[in-house]
Parts: C-alpha cells; sequence; structure tokens
C-alpha cells in the first residue's frame, strides 16, 4: 500500500529534531526526589521506550513509501530519545535502568507476531496509555526535573498519535467497511484491558502523582473515543491531545 502525505510527517520530525538540538538537555545536576513507587513506574516505562525499532522500520519499508519510512525511522529516533531521557532522570535519582519488564515483552512480542496494520494498533495502544501516563508524571510531582522531562515526552506523544491515526486511517480503508468498525472495538476492548493492568502494576505510583487506578482507566476510556473517530472518519487531524 502506498499513502500520500508523509513526507509532511517527515518534516515535522526533521523539525523536532533540530529544535530539541537547539534547547539543550534538561539540567542534570538537580536530584530529583520521587517517591520509590514513583521511581519504579518510571524505570518500567523507561524499559518500554527502550528498543531499536528495527522491526517496525522493516515493516514501513516493505510498504513501499518513501517518504512514510523516513518518518518512521525519525519516530523511533525520538522514542529512543525519550529512553535517553528516563535514563539520564533516573541517574540523577540514583536509580538504575531495569534490563526488561514482562508488559515490554508480552507488547513485542504481540507486535513481532503481526503485519505493520496490526502492529501499528498494537503500538497505539501503548501511546494512548502513555499519554496519560505522562500527563500524570509532569503535574502530580512537585520535581521541576521530573517535570520538565515528563512534559517533553508527553509533547513528543502528543505528535505521535496523529502521524500514526494517519497511517491507520489509510490502512483500514482498504478493509471492507463493515470490518473497520468492529475492528476498532476490539482495539478499544484490548485499550481497556491493557489500562486495567497497567493500572494494578503502576496503583502506588498513580496515587502518589494524585490520580489513582480507576480514574486512570477512566481517562483512557474516553481518550480512546477521539482515537477512534481519527482513524475511522475524520482522518488523524481531528484528534486533539488532552491536557
Amino acid at each position: 500500500m502506498r499513502t500520500d502525505g508523509f513526507a509532511k510527517w517527515t518534516r515535522r520530525f526533521e523539525d523536532e529534531r533540530e529544535r530539541r538540538r537547539a534547547q539543550g538537555d534538561p539540567d542534570w545536576g538537580h536530584s530529583p526526589r520521587l517517591h520509590p513507587a514513583v521511581w519504579a513506574g518510571i524505570q518500567r516505562f523507561q524499559v518500554g521506550e527502550n528498543g531499536d525499532g528495527a522491526n517496525l522500520v522493516g515493516k514501513a519499508d516493505e510498504a513501499g513509501d518513501g517518504d512514510y519510512a523516513q518518518a518512521v525511522r525519525l519516530f523511533v529516533a525520538e522514542e529512543q530519545n525519550h529512553a535517553r531521557l528516563l535514563a539520564r532522570l533516573l541517574a540523577a535519582g540514583g536509580l538504575p535502568t531495569l534490563t526488561g519488564h514482562w508488559s515490554d515483552t508480552v507488547f513485542v512480542r504481540l507486535r513481532r507476531l503481526m503485519g505493520l496494520r496490526m502492529e501499528l494498533l498494537v503500538l497505539m495502544i501503548a501511546e494512548v496509555v502513555a499519554l496519560r501516563y505522562y500527563r500524570a508524571l509532569r503535574d502530580g510531582t512537585d520535581d521541576s526535573l521530573t517535570t520538565e522531562v515528563a512534559g517533553r515526552i508527553l509533547a513528543d506523544e502528543q505528535r505521535h498519535v496523529p502521524f500514526h491515526c494517519e497511517r491507520l486511517h489509510a490502512s483500514l480503508a482498504e478493509l471492507p467497511r463493515a470490518i473497520r468498525r468492529p475492528l476498532m472495538s476490539l482495539w478499544r476492548l484490548l485499550l481497556l484491558a491493557v489500562s486495567i493492568v497497567v493500572a494494578v502494576d503502576h496503583g502506588p505510583a498513580l496515587r502518589r502523582l494524585g490520580i489513582g487506578r480507576l480514574r486512570f482507566v477512566s481517562d483512557v476510556a474516553v481518550s480512546s473515543g477521539p482515537v477512534i473517530a481519527a482513524v475511522l472518519t475524520s482522518g488523524p487531524e481531528a484528534w486533539r491531545p488532552t491536557g
């Protein structure tokens, strides 16, 4: 499948890369003090951000759209930068990174078993959950370094969602109309299940960040509606970030 319009995404990613270079890193000399549960959550999300993206890049290359493949490479680079920022934040707090976590292993294995369309649907679950987590991390502590790191990552994730929506919008248009909405309904159910697992796994941290398990799950569920609308009907520009 070949899609149009991804040259603009390549330019957006490149512009953001240049902006990051001009901005520079946060002040890592600050030593953040966070509750151990919050640190544990950061460690787990750092694992999820850390990967070479080779499988996704390979599938993007096979799709035959050079602009999209280049945009995917730039997206992967941003995700790797998130892993770097979180690793530096952990180091500033005197904590190590983890070598792995079961939740990341499950997601990676699911994505690698599927084609590009299904890999993006699974990836979008992680992105939508991450939006709420990083918003909570940005707003839920009084530590300036943590707030800055989470805010930077959140701003990137808010660009990633419409990027993936655009690709999925074009991809699902190839399927029979009768299949599209049921497929996204299944996606919403899987998103709900994942958000519950994350809420249970990160419950102590979420409480420290001021939102709690139920609100986290509820907010993720509510945020799924605009994503589905962007993928199915209105196109990616219909999606707007929350908070």
